[in-house]
């Protein structure tokens, strides 16, 4: 099996009467795309930016039509985007407590457990605990060092500058990632409860030293999107290892 990795000579490339059934894109630009006269049965895409484009079905942009279903599958997700301190903070609550009910359902012989090429249960707390640390004890709050050393860094971090050594290498123990993960959800209960609409309109630095300005208010839709995107992912993995 041939991998491209890291390559950009498929760039305007047109495949006709190929065959790429089976093939897996990970981490891969596919902007701009014409597919016509396609077989598509089972093609499955997951783009945590989809809100944010378009994608053409037969004439049709699917976009809204699937965060239209998304926000039903998931009470509460459509307040990712809520614009004020009552909106953010019922939409803290609804993630916090469908996050809880996943965690408490899922046997712990599968809390470590992972389908090939995505994190475990654990390791996506640990992810949430880093977004957690960059964008509101980091961005927010000011903290100079914000992270915690069981952060679980995204793919591509170390190219982007981000200095890798404060993280641990061996895994922590569930319990830890729990105890952790409940610190860091109560910074975010805390901030959200004295948040005003003055302070959701303040600038801060992007934490990962982009050229976005984000506001207090982006920051914390940030660590929702992030969070309601995580829950997603996990309990499509979870329901193909059970």
């Amino acid at each position: 099996m041939t991998t491209f990795s890291g390559t950009d000579e498929l760039e305007g490339a047109t495949f006709v009467r190929a065959s790429l059934r089976g093939a897996t894109l990970r981490f891969s630009d596919v902007r701009g795309v014409v597919m016509r006269s396609v077989d598509v049965d089972g093609l499955d895409i997951d783009s945590h930016d989809l809100f944010s484009g378009r994608l053409l079905v037969n004439g049709v942009d699917v976009v809204p039509l699937v965060e239209a279903e998304l926000d039903r599958r998931f009470p509460g997700r459509e307040l990712q985007r809520a614009q004020t301190p009552e909106g953010l903070r019922e939409g803290w609550v609804a993630v916090q407590a469908a996050w809880a009910e996943t965690v408490a359902g899922t046997p712990p012989k599968l809390v470590d457990a992972h389908v090939p090429d995505e994190w475990s249960l654990a390791q996506t707390l640990r992810h949430l605990v880093l977004a957690t640390d960059a964008w509101v004890r980091g961005a927010v709050v000011g903290v100079p060092q914000p992270f915690h050393e069981i952060g679980q860094l995204f793919t591509g971090a170390a190219e982007m500058g981000v200095d890798t050594s404060a993280f641990r290498t061996d895994p922590p123990s569930y319990d830890e990632v729990l105890a952790v993960r409940a610190e860091r959800q109560q910074v975010v209960t805390d901030v959200l409860a004295t948040v005003t609409p003055e302070l959701l309109a303040e600038e801060r630095a992007d934490p990962w030293g982009g050229d976005w300005t984000p506001t207090v208010g982006d920051c914390l839709r940030v660590v929702l999107e992030e969070e309601w995107a995580h829950l997603r992912y996990v309990r499509r993995d979870l329901d193909r290892l059970r």
